[in-house]
């Protein structure tokens, strides 16, 4: 396929989901509500983004944000938490909530006659859940499970260790699900105080797509949430800038492989560098004609895995590069790794790798965003993001128009200081 024919066919998917008409409006109150009328299919889509995740944790209350949508699914001042479940499974749909880094969310589908239902659910598990006390351990003990889970997981405890040791003492260094021992100083009084903190109107974004009417939903919007009141202003803890020390730290662990990560801090979401940077990491592990699966996997079989990472994110998000590898071969996997960052750091990208990697990229991103339930979940997060309802569109032009110059000059700023992570067999 041409670099043409590639560019009409993204610019074709990025083009469709745009067609459908989308809605914004602000109550009263603060809350937003975001309507994508999506006629094609007979679903819809519901997210509920609340600020309020791993940004405003420390590592005394450590995954309190997971913790309170962990025990908020557990049942509303309504029903309990089966009845709940039950009642989404009669629409054909699906509910579920969770806390993340900058945000926590409350999704759900189900077919688009009943979206009024769903909205109602939505707006129950949010405005009214039950927080029962009798509900706290055990949901603590199910989270400090997975927990173990992770670090007994060597590519997710891999993936834990790198982040603590990129971003030191800022609140990004802490696991999404918190430790055993942060869990353990949460009580009932502390989820109740966390909820109340941050489920505030003017801090939450609702976002609907799918087979609906815009100006029906945003009425129904109005009715569920137009009366919440205004809470107190959430005080925004000073955060201590992201280490990156360039160090190297070895862990060891029962695995099958080892575990390779490098990485760097990056830009954050919206920054003028963020698509020369998405261009850099696709350079090097974007699929399997990223510059790490084609020299160190398929001509080297240094690798079993190998592949780049950049998530922006609201303070400075990190490109990682990861290779799962035999032990045998760890020493000159890591080696060869490192020889594929200088060289990008020192020579320009050639046009048709430049003109694949954009591809790749472009094209991932338009998938990512033609069901419903991504589109709603996207609206949400660029919505409580700040970054504008245009920023797909204006993204898509970036990337198109990030040069060969871009690519090397991005290299050299954000891959200078590199921080490294090998966890191994003992």
């Amino acid at each position: 396929m041409t670099p043409v024919v590639l560019a009409l066919l993204i610019a074709g998917l990025l083009a469709a989901p745009a067609a459908a008409q989308e809605t914004r409006e602000r109550l009263d109150n603060g809350f937003t509500v975001l309507v994508r009328e999506n006629p094609i299919a007979p679903v819809v889509a519901v997210s509920l983004l609340v600020k309020m995740g791993t940004r405003w944790e420390d590592p005394t209350n450590a995954g309190i944000s997971n913790f309170v949508h962990a025990v908020m699914v557990r049942g509303t001042a309504r029903r309990s938490g089966s009845e709940l479940a039950e009642a989404i499974a009669g629409l054909g749909g699906k509910l579920s909530a969770k806390g993340d880094v900058d945000d926590s969310e409350i999704s759900a589908t189900a077919l688009a006659r009943f979206w009024r239902e769903l909205l109602g659910f939505t707006a129950e598990l949010a405005l009214e859940p039950k927080l029962s006390p009798g509900e706290v351990d055990g949901e603590r003990d199910w989270l400090v499970g997975r927990i173990q889970k992770r670090r007994d997981n060597a590519p997710a405890r891999a993936f834990d260790e790198f982040y603590a040791a990129l971003y030191g003492a800022h609140p990004y260094a802490i696991p999404g699900l918190g430790t055993p021992e942060s869990l353990a100083g949460i009580d009932h009084a502390a989820l109740v105080a966390w909820y109340r903190r941050f489920y505030q109107p003017e801090r939450m974004t609702l976002a609907v797509s799918g087979q609906v009417s815009a100006a029906a939903v945003r009425a129904e919007a109005r009715r569920l949430f137009g009366a919440l009141p205004r809470g107190a202003p959430v005080t925004e803890p000073v955060r201590s800038a992201p280490g990156n020390s360039g160090e190297r730290r070895v862990f060891e662990q029962p695995a099958q492989q080892t575990q390779i990560l490098v990485g760097a801090l990056a830009p954050p979401l919206g920054h003028p560098d963020g698509a020369a940077v998405k261009v850099l990491s696709t350079v090097l592990g974007g699929g399997m004609a990223g510059r790490l699966f084609v020299e160190l996997r398929d001509k080297r079989g240094l690798a079993y895995t190998a592949a780049a990472y950049y998530d922006p994110v609201v303070d400075p998000g990190a490109i990682v590069l990861y290779l799962g590898t035999a032990p045998e071969n760890a020493t000159r996997a890591e080696e060869a790794l490192l020889r594929e960052v200088e060289r990008v750091r020192q020579d320009l990208v050639g046009a048709d790798e430049l003109d694949r990697a954009k591809g790749y990229l472009l094209g991932r991103y338009a998938m990512d965003r033609r069901t419903n339930e991504r589109r709603a979940w996207y609206l949400a997060f660029y919505e409580i993001e700040g970054v504008g309802a245009d920023y797909p569109e204006r993204y898509r032009r970036a990337v198109e128009a990030v040069t060969p110059s871009d690519v090397l000059r991005v290299a050299r700023q954000y891959l200078g200081t590199l921080t490294t992570v090998v966890l191994r067999p003992r």
